[in-house]
């Protein structure tokens, strides 16, 4: 296994943009996308949880979606269409040529899963983690959160949720303005898309969090999916051994979450 993960790479996706991703491990690809506001290097280096997967015998690959981390941030809004990032996603699985891989995502990278898996993607297994139901049916609620945030840093109060997300792109220094256009990529998924999905899946949400509505209700919805509840809420949740954990036990086929 390798010690640290890879220096970053880059591909240039549909349209051009430079997407960066980073590899740690090796054996069985797991592509592992981070949530919005973040990186790959919070979401999966930092707390463990990609050092876990590769200690399993898996090949860690994590990408930065566009508008974030090492990735292309343009401001022009036209770099952003719909569905922008389940084609970063697509993009990816066939410039490293994957045909045997996993897939999963938190929060924003468990609604680019979905929207990988609705539009092709066939993944041995996936994780949809931090994502409720209602957040993959009606992408508008979050953006409008988000859009609210990033249309008024530095006016809100001190322990307020719009605080802490601020705080929050503080420290993974986020643009603004890239993260703005990045809301212009939102699609909502048809629930009748939702019960179509035929990939054995896992939906891991902290027991707080209902950001993105009910996990239990999402993982209802796909035909063979497994719902766990691991400690925290939206935000502390990714922090959490557990999530790691969860993730690794259901790509290595353990036994199902209870």
């Amino acid at each position: 296994m390798a010690a640290v993960p890879t220096e970053p790479q880059y591909f240039a996706s549909f349209d051009g943009t430079r997407i960066a991703w980073r590899e740690l491990g090796t054996g069985q690809p797991v592509i592992l996308i981070h949530g919005y506001f973040s990186t790959a290097e919070v979401n999966w280096i930092k707390y463990g949880h990609a050092a876990k997967l590769a200690a399993r015998g898996f090949r860690v690959i994590m990408p930065d979606l566009r508008g974030h981390g090492l990735s292309d941030r343009p401001h022009d809004v036209a770099a952003y269409p719909p569905d922008a990032l389940m084609r970063d996603g697509m993009a990816l699985v066939a410039h490293l040529a994957l045909t045997d891989y996993d897939l999963g995502g938190y929060s924003l990278g468990g609604r680019t899963t979905m929207r990988m898996l609705v539009n092709g993607a066939t993944p041995r297994r996936a994780v949809l983690a931090g994502m409720g139901l209602t957040g993959i049916l009606t992408t508008a609620g979050r953006g409008d959160y988000f859009r609210k945030v990033l249309t008024n840093l530095g006016n809100f109060e001190r322990g307020s949720n719009e605080w802490m997300t601020e705080a929050f792109l503080k420290t993974t220094k986020g643009d603004p303005v890239a993260l703005l256009h990045v809301l212009e990529t939102f699609v909502d998924t048809p629930i009748e898309a939702v019960e179509a999905v035929a990939v054995p899946t896992a939906v891991i949400t902290g027991a707080e969090d209902d950001d993105n509505g009910s996990g239990a209700a999402l993982a209802a919805a796909i035909p063979q999916a497994v719902f766990q509840e691991i400690p925290g809420g939206h935000m502390s949740a990714v922090a959490k051994p557990e999530l790691g954990d969860a993730i690794a036990a259901f790509f290595a086929g353990d036994h199902a979450p209870q």
